[in-house]
Order: structure tokens, then sequence, then C-alpha cells
């Protein structure tokens, strides 16, 4: 089986509405058998379900990754390479193009355009495969950008990579030696910007897409009851922190 492939495939087994719902089975299957496992593993089902979606565990275990890296701000040093890592998105010629970008590479595509606007000198490199579409997410956040007024000249694409060690692979050789700043959503920033290091390049990062927006702030009371949304954030925050351990145990053994 395809290595990427199998990542995925172990990947959705181990995200917590999953580990609900095989609880859940289980429960199910118990409940004639062992009426007592039974109830343990229902027990342990809505526990995981409830705390994952409480919105006060699910921005602190969030913004504990979110601020590792600050956002970017212009400085007075010229900037030779904007990195767009590649997300998602779907093709129709019906859409925008604008319009076929998944949240998280609009969030990015838009991070690129103002920084393009702070440094006009860069160039741009747009990442990403195409998955089932006929065209690579590198080329639709391309032409998204050129939309918007971005010289289609200054955009370079990487079309071929999978997932983000695969782009500091293929990037890391182009822009040795240079200064790079890396945009990608603020909770993939930690990751990425390891997978760059490890390849020489230690790039200026510039997280966009934060799920905590104003973790301070004086909250309601419907902040404290459960959301889909916040289940969601806690997803996201539990898959990145297994790729950051994965990692790190990767690194014990290079």
């Amino acid at each position: 089986m395809d290595l990427f492939l199998l990542k995925k495939i172990i990947t959705v087994f181990i995200m917590p509405i999953n580990i609900v719902l095989l609880l859940l089975i289980f429960a199910l299957f118990m409940h004639g058998k062992n009426p007592k496992k039974s109830i343990k593993s229902l027990s342990a089902a809505i526990v995981i379900l409830l705390i994952s979606a409480f919105p006060p565990f699910s921005d602190t275990v969030m913004t504990a990754i979110e601020n590792d890296y600050p956002p970017y701000v212009k400085t007075n040093e010229s900037i030779d390479y904007i990195v767009v890592l590649g997300c998602g998105h779907n093709t129709n010629a019906e859409l925008p193009v604008t319009s076929q970008l998944a949240t998280c590479s609009l969030q990015r595509m838009v991070e690129a355009l103002r920084i393009y606007q702070l440094h006009p000198e860069a160039r741009i490199i747009t990442s990403g495969y195409g998955g089932h579409n006929p065209v690579s997410n590198a080329e639709t956040v391309k032409q998204s950008l050129v939309l918007l007024g971005v010289p289609a000249q200054k955009i370079i694409t990487e079309n071929f990579p999978k997932d983000t060690e695969e782009e500091a692979e293929l990037i890391a050789p182009r822009v040795q030696g240079t200064k790079v700043v890396l945009i990608t959503n603020a909770d993939h920033m930690p990751r990425s910007i390891n997978y760059f290091q490890a390849q020489g390049i230690y790039p200026i990062a510039a997280p966009t897409g934060y799920w905590v927006k104003n973790p301070d702030s004086s909250k309601s009371w419907a902040h404290y009851t459960p959301s889909s949304k916040k289940l969601q954030q806690s997803t996201i925050a539990w898959y990145e922190s297994l790729g950051l351990i994965v990692q790190w145990f990767k690194s014990l053994f290079s």
C-alpha cells in the first residue's frame, strides 16, 4: 500500500470523533454479552465527546499550538521568496477560481497576497498536488493570486508534493541561501518549520487562519456550551500534536 495513503488511513482512525464511534460500536456489541464493559465504553465515548467539544478545553489546546509563532509584520529586510504551503480545493470551472479553494487554501492565499504587497520584490512559490482534481492546488492558488493582481511571472508552482514533508524536500533546493517567508495555518506552522529546518532552511513564519483569535477576551455563557466547531478544532489540535510527536520520534533515528 502507498505510504501516503496508509498514513491517511491511520490518521482517520485515531481522531477523537472516530474513537468515539468505535467506543459506541463496541458498547453496542458488548451490550448483551457484558453490560459492565458496554457501560464503561459508552461512558468513555460520552466523556471524550464532551471534553473535545467543550470550548475552554478546545481553545486551550489549540492556543498552545497556534501561539508558537507571531503573525508576520513588515521588516526592512528584503524578502526573496514567499512560500505558500498547499491545502485543498475542488476544481469546478463554473466557479471563480477563488471559490474553488478550501478555507485553509484561501486563508494562505490571502496572506501571501498581503505579504507580497509588503514585499513586491519577492517571488511567490505555491505548492501542493491536485489529489482527485485535474488541476493542482499549487496552480489553483496561483490562478487566484493572478486574478487578484499578482503578475503570473512572479509565481512559481510546485505541483507534485503530497504533504508538508515533501514540500520541504522539493522547495528547499530552490531557496537555499535566500530570505524566505513561510505561509501556512497557525496550527500547522510548528510542524512546517520543523520540516524546513530539517532541510537546512530557516524561514520567517507567517501563520494565518487562526482558530482562536482572542483567547483573553471576555466570554458569554454560550462560549461554555459544547459545539461541533470546537470538536473540529480539538480534532485539528490533536492531529497536529500527534504530528509533532511523530516528528520528534523520527528525529531520534535520523
